[in-house]
């Protein structure tokens, strides 16, 4: 029996598990000290403590420790789920050279598309429209200020490397350019340990769409067709769905074209998304980035195409299947499914994370990817995602009715959650009609008067 090792925690570990177990292989759950009571641990078939005396995040970013543990336990494939080392071209090398499987693309390809400089010029070398922003990374302010003037306010301040919102400043003038450069470049050396960063026009009311692809190791990539993920807070996602609403048919076909043009022009195998804005006034769309590991929102592409998106991915990782080509005639997506992602986080104070002890009880609808159950810790060392729940439907309509009564029908006691404002973010108008850009949940939220735009009705 093969041997997986999940390199991660939490509801992600969990849910490769689930995978991995379908498929007959043994589980591996790694866990840090501080992580000793998670849930995850109990979920595998084996469990192992990590980066002892190294603190709770380093533990899961040692790769000499993790790759030591895989090859006393004779693990065959180690799949990084999403964030920690799920991007980390070393991690991928150190794997192979040491006769472990990754699951997911090989570490030439993690670091041509994790250096997002280096992704735009692909982007650009497959003629799909970018946005325009500067060739290279900017460090110093006069310079970034003429680059700025040619580009065009308001822009954004973006890290080269790394993602999940980190290092991201929206600026409006050169008044405050140099400040906010400054403070990108710091958040980007402390999250990243690289200060690069670059500027890019920002569009202020985008549709955030991304691409879901599975390439194979002869060259074929197939799309899942996309997802919008457009309501978000700081740059992070928190609602998603698929398919997109309010995007032309055909707009809808050239960006699943582009995404497939990108990944093929570079040989990109495994799982990925393709990312891009939609500019709904100009009805015009631009590459944004390319993610080279598993999506959180990835279970709303799997509702919707009744396929098991990690599972594919084992089965790349060892050529167990032939040709994505083979199985496009397959993929046929049928209904619509809503997804949201539950933060142990209050949304009225700024959304201060709030660990502490809970109890949760969710109800047996709808999917729910969790890893909290009764007297759970959610630990303030680690992100406060506690599930990603997801309803699906014939309609948009009826996942959305599927959600509100998964999330109408969840207990959790101990700790304030943003499930509140989950419920009213799907439930308004706006959503339901698809209506909605990246500013939807920030209305929502309490910081109104901070907003530029801010709908009627949608005051808390």
């Amino acid at each position: 029996m093969k041997k997986l090792l999940a390199a991660n925690r939490s509801e992600i570990a969990v849910r490769i598990f689930r995978s991995a177990t379908e498929l007959g292989y043994r589980t591996v759950a790694i866990y840090a000290n501080e992580d000793r009571f998670g849930v995850h641990r109990f979920k595998a078939d084996e469990a192992y403590l990590i980066g002892q005396g190294k603190g709770p995040v380093a533990a899961y970013l040692d790769i000499p420790n993790i790759i030591d543990l895989a090859k006393a336990k004779k693990v065959d494939l180690v799949h990084p789920g999403y964030g920690f080392l799920s991007e980390n071209a070393h991690f991928a090398r150190s794997c192979e050279e040491n006769g472990i499987t990754f699951v997911g693309p090989n570490a030439e390809l993690l670091e041509r598309m994790g250096d997002k400089i280096e992704a735009r010029k692909i982007a650009e070398g497959a003629n799909v429209p970018t946005l325009p922003g500067t060739p290279d990374p900017v460090a110093d302010p006069s310079k970034a200020i003429k680059m700025a003037q040619k580009i065009g306010f308001p822009l954004i301040i973006k890290t080269a490397f790394g993602g999940g919102g980190r290092g991201m400043r929206v600026v409006d003038d050169h008044k405050n350019l140099k400040s906010l450069l400054e403070e990108a470049q710091g958040e980007a050396e402390r999250a990243f340990g690289n200060s690069a960063v670059f500027l890019e026009r920002y569009i202020k009311r985008a549709k955030h769409i991304e691409v879901q692809i599975l390439g194979d190791r002869h060259g074929n990539v197939v799309h899942l067709h996309e997802r919008d993920c457009s309501v978000q807070r700081r740059h992070q996602k928190v609602v998603e769905v698929a398919p997109s609403v309010g995007l032309p048919e055909e707009t809808r076909l050239e960006l699943c074209e582009a995404a497939v043009k990108i990944a093929k022009s570079i040989g990109y195998y495994s799982a990925g998304t393709v990312e891009f804005l939609y500019d709904a006034e100009a009805n015009e769309y631009y590459f944004l980035e390319v993610n080279t590991r598993l999506q959180v929102e990835h279970g709303v592409t799997e509702l919707v195409y009744k396929v098991d998106i990690v599972e594919w991915m084992i089965r790349l990782a060892f050529g167990d299947l032939p040709s994505c080509a083979e199985l496009e005639a397959a993929l046929k997506p049928f209904g619509a499914a809503v997804q949201v992602r539950l933060y142990a986080e209050d949304p009225y104070e700024n959304y201060k994370p709030t660990p502490g002890e809970l109890d949760a009880v969710f109800p047996d609808k709808g999917r729910i990817d969790s890893w909290v159950a009764e007297r759970c810790l959610v630990s303030h060392w680690f992100d406060p995602l506690l599930a990603n729940i997801m309803g699906y439907g014939e309609t948009r309509d009826r996942a959305i009715h599927q959600l509100l009564d998964t999330l109408g029908n969840s207990r959790i006691h101990g700790t304030t959650t943003n499930i509140a404002l989950l419920q009213q973010a799907v439930d308004c108008q706006p959503f339901r009609d698809g209506n909605v850009d990246t500013k939807l949940l920030s209305g929502l939220a309490y910081q109104a008067s901070e907003l530029e735009i801010l709908r009627p009705g949608l005051e808390m």
